[in-house]
């Protein structure tokens, strides 16, 4: 991701970069490099009132036995947020050993002379999943040499692939009392416990805004070409007069105007087009929404119209986050038979935490499992009859193309029955419906 000067300065000038809970102010090593400019260094001490509840917090421990506490940035640019994902592939599929299939979620890559296998292996890759987790939802990752271990606050414990691209590979920067910003390599991190901070009264807000859509309008938090996430963050683009930056906090809207281009008007009320960049036209990557009906969505240059900023704050704090649970519900098959219990979708997804990943043309939804009250594979009659139906939990009904998770690479669905030895399985295409279990709702992100 890129790197925005005034956004790494301003950041240190406008925060108390401190330690949680406790143990503030631990000696840091010769080694570490702090970085100039943070409020910390500036004004001298500072209290563990002074950390922005937005903002991740954790402990960390390193292979030699190093602790630090304090606000943390993965990758000292990039997730900074409770409500940002951390991402990861997983090492293996738990799920995996109850596919009554088995042969069939393998490939051969090998060969065979008189019975003997020469060269390659069985290929289990179809049951291989990825891991994305909001860090919120996570208690403590702990790194070894050939894997990542990451316990939910459910208590679950997930196993990813320490050779298979994941953030852990980021590194972390991380802020302590008046030390101020240290950076740790990935390969010195060797557990990271999260924890609450309490609010401070000066801190940078998040974007926040409604973002309108040839499929809707999508309110909350966000991120602009996935990564400019508060106020003081740039805007980088081309106007008839050269080249512009500009602060979030200083525009009220912007506006697509054509592939290339984009009308933004400033809070003042002047207006100009900015084109040719990576931040606005074909080139941004696009923009990221946590709305709160849908969870997080990708909203994609193609499909954006218009964005109006509104007022946010730093965004959920960790304790808004409440622990996940195990999914339970029925599956209703195309014969008729339905089959309640614990389940797992997809032969992978089985908290409440987790998301159900589909789209629209233009705009991808992560959606968690605790949002959904029922999921119809192929649709409704009618217009969506090409598309599947999902039902969340307030009523709304969404029509999402039958891709991902919703597709015909969906592995299908596990139901743990009470009483039974092993879980019944339902193939993807003899599913009719899914309904899942309720607990009671809760305004928690």
């Amino acid at each position: 991701m890129r790197q925005h000067f005034t956004f790494l300065t301003a950041l240190g000038l406008l925060l108390a970069l401190v330690g949680c809970d406790r143990g503030l102010g631990r000696d840091l090593e010769p080694s570490a490099a702090n970085l100039p400019g943070s409020a910390a260094e500036a004004n001298g001490a500072t209290t563990a009132a002074q950390v922005q509840p937005g903002f991740i917090c954790g402990r960390i421990t390193t292979v030699d036995g190093a602790t630090y506490e304090g606000r943390l940035r993965w990758g000292g640019n990039q997730e900074a947020f409770w409500s940002d994902y951390f991402n990861g592939a997983k090492n293996e599929n738990p799920w995996a050993v109850h596919a009554p299939l088995a042969q069939g979620t393998k490939e051969r890559t090998s060969i065979e002379i008189f019975g003997v296998a020469i060269g390659g292996r069985d290929d289990s890759t179809k049951l291989r999943r990825l891991f994305m987790a909001r860090f919120g939802d996570i208690a403590r990752i702990e790194a070894h040499i050939r894997q990542v271990e990451v316990t939910l606050r459910s208590g679950t414990v997930v196993t990813l692939d320490r050779f298979a691209a994941g953030d852990i590979d980021d590194g972390v920067r991380i802020w302590e009392g008046r030390r101020g910003g240290v950076d740790l390599d990935a390969r010195r991190i060797r557990t990271i416990e999260f924890l609450a901070g309490a609010p401070i009264a000066s801190a940078p807000d998040r974007l926040h805004g409604t973002v309108r859509t040839r499929h809707g309008n999508f309110t909350g938090l966000i991120q602009w070409n996935q990564q400019d996430s508060v106020g003081i963050d740039e805007l980088d683009g081309r106007t008839v007069h050269g080249e512009r930056s500009l602060r979030y906090d200083t525009i009220r809207s912007i506006a697509r105007q054509s592939t290339d281009s984009a009308l933004v008007t400033l809070v003042d009320g002047r207006e100009m087009v900015l084109s040719d960049t990576g931040d606005v036209g074909r080139h941004n990557r696009g923009i990221y929404v946590d709305d709160s009906r849908y969870g997080r969505v990708l909203i994609s240059w193609d499909a954006f119209e218009r964005v109006d900023f509104s007022a946010a704050g730093t965004g959920p704090a960790y304790s808004d986050f409440a622990p996940g649970h195990a999914l339970a519900g029925s599956v209703t098959t195309r014969d008729g038979r339905r089959l309640a219990g614990r389940l797992v979708y997809d032969f992978d997804e089985s908290e409440t935490t987790e998301t159900l990943d589909a789209a629209l043309p233009g705009v991808d939804y992560n959606i968690p499992f605790r949002l959904i009250a029922s999921i119809v594979p192929r649709g409704r009659e009618g217009s969506g009859a090409g598309r599947a139906t999902v039902i969340l939990s307030n009523g709304e009904e969404l029509q999402l193309e039958r891709t991902g998770d919703l597709g015909a690479g969906n592995a299908g669905m596990l139901i743990f029955i009470d009483g039974r030895d092993r879980p019944d399985y339902v193939p993807w295409a003899d599913v009719e419906q899914v309904d899942f279990d309720r607990k009671p709702s809760s305004n928690r992100p």
